[in-house]
């Protein structure tokens, strides 16, 4: 079953003083042996590499793009999607709901995804499954 991968959970990946490193590099690791298929958009790799850049270094920028990003299926945002997402932050009206969270939701939906690999509590305020441990 397909999964969505937010920035949250490539962080846990890559940054080991990560409260939820342990949890995420475990989840990892069984969604690569599953095989499972990994969807993200363009906006979570552009939140994701400045994160990365700015908290860890440009090491962790370089294993996220050779080893983590050949395992995605980039979903590219266009300028509808786009325009959707930002009608919902401003539909929110809430100050800590991101654009970007609102490209992930709408890119879920477009695909039928339900499960996406995420520390982000927002994503199940959407109804969409989280994984959040090893054995979700």
């Amino acid at each position: 079953m397909t999964v969505f991968v937010d920035t949250s959970a490539f962080l846990a990946v890559l940054a080991a003083d990560d409260e939820y490193h342990t949890a995420a590099a475990a989840i990892w690791r069984r969604l690569i042996s599953d095989e499972e298929p990994l969807v993200t958009n363009n906006y979570v790799l552009v939140e994701t590499v400045a994160l990365l850049q700015r908290r860890v270094g440009l090491q962790a920028v370089r294993a996220f793009q050779s080893k983590v990003m050949p395992s995605l299926l980039v979903r590219w945002v266009d300028e509808t999607l786009h325009e959707q997402a930002l009608t919902s932050v401003l539909s929110a009206n809430r100050r800590n709901l991101s654009l970007v969270d609102c490209t992930s939701f709408q890119t879920m939906r477009q695909d039928g995804i339900n499960r996406a690999f995420t520390f982000d509590q927002h994503f199940a305020e959407q109804g969409f499954e989280r994984l959040t441990h090893e054995h979700s």
